[in-house]
């Protein structure tokens, strides 16, 4: 394929992407949601913490956190919220007798909260780090966590647009994914029974927390859980069992999409 070619096929995708970063900083809500809970929250932790001594366990724990706001209310619920409203516009019944693909048309929402995501972890490791915290065990599975991430929950949010009518009622249909993302946090298994820490370890954002806490402090937040996540690879215990979770929850999701999402509101 020629590179004029290639660059023809990508245009549609950088047009719709750009369309959704105007509709996205005209919607306050999002916006303030985006900034404010993933940045806020996580450093006001960490400062609150940090008088009794930076520890690799605390770093872990302020990603931990930093993770779970900017996959929920910054990825999943602006790629729900935004996907729904253009449904309920006819935008994407329309977008489908255009040039761009089924798939442009459905990564374009994700776009913002790719950039959001990727601007505010830049800051919330910057602070972090400036305040003297221990470096990352193993950087590479933090990104990997939340590039992982930010795709899983972008598909939960497309499958989760099926039983979603408008976005008002995103505020309802959302609840589930986000409830079982904040048990599935580190720091929540690490004080429920170990039976049920060990089956929420199996749910997507507990595979994500797992990830980041590896990296961040070469061990997850469940209590006697040491990694050997020293090298990029790893014992399979460890670090195989969050990426293998998180493929499956991404086939299954794909799945779901495939089944059950809908182009207009009367279909």
């Amino acid at each position: 394929m020629t590179t004029a070619a290639t660059g023809y096929r990508r245009r549609p995708l950088a047009a719709l992407a750009t369309a959704e970063f105007t509709q996205f900083r005209r919607n306050k809500t999002l916006v303030v949601t985006a900034l404010i809970f993933p940045v806020v929250m996580p450093l006001g932790m960490f400062l609150l913490t940090k008088r009794d001594g930076v520890t690799a366990e605390s770093v872990g724990a302020t990603f931990d956190m930093y993770a779970l706001f900017a996959l929920m209310f910054v990825q999943f619920y602006t790629v729900l919220s935004l996907v729904t409203t253009r449904r309920g516009e006819g935008v994407l019944k329309r977008l489908r007798t255009g040039e761009a693909a089924d798939w442009q048309i459905l990564t374009a929402p994700a776009m913002p909260g790719v950039a959001v995501t990727t601007a505010t972890a830049i800051v919330v490791a910057s602070v972090v780090y400036a305040f003297g915290a221990p470096a990352p065990v193993n950087p590479v599975l933090m990104v990997l966590g939340l590039a992982v991430g930010s795709v899983l929950f972008t598909l939960l949010a497309l499958a989760t647009t099926a039983f979603t009518k408008n976005a008002e009622a995103a505020q309802i249909t959302s609840l589930p994914v986000i409830a079982l993302a904040m048990v599935g946090a580190g720091n929540m298994r690490a004080v429920l029974p170990e039976r049920a820490a060990e089956i929420l370890g199996y749910t997507p954002f507990a595979a994500v927390s797992d990830l980041v806490n590896l990296g961040a402090a070469g061990k997850t937040a469940i209590a006697g859980s040491d990694a050997a996540a020293t090298d990029f690879v790893g014992s399979f215990s460890e670090i195989g069992q969050p990426l293998v979770t998180l493929a499956v929850w991404t086939a299954v999701s794909i799945a779901l999409v495939y089944k059950c999402f809908r182009w207009d509101d009367r279909e």
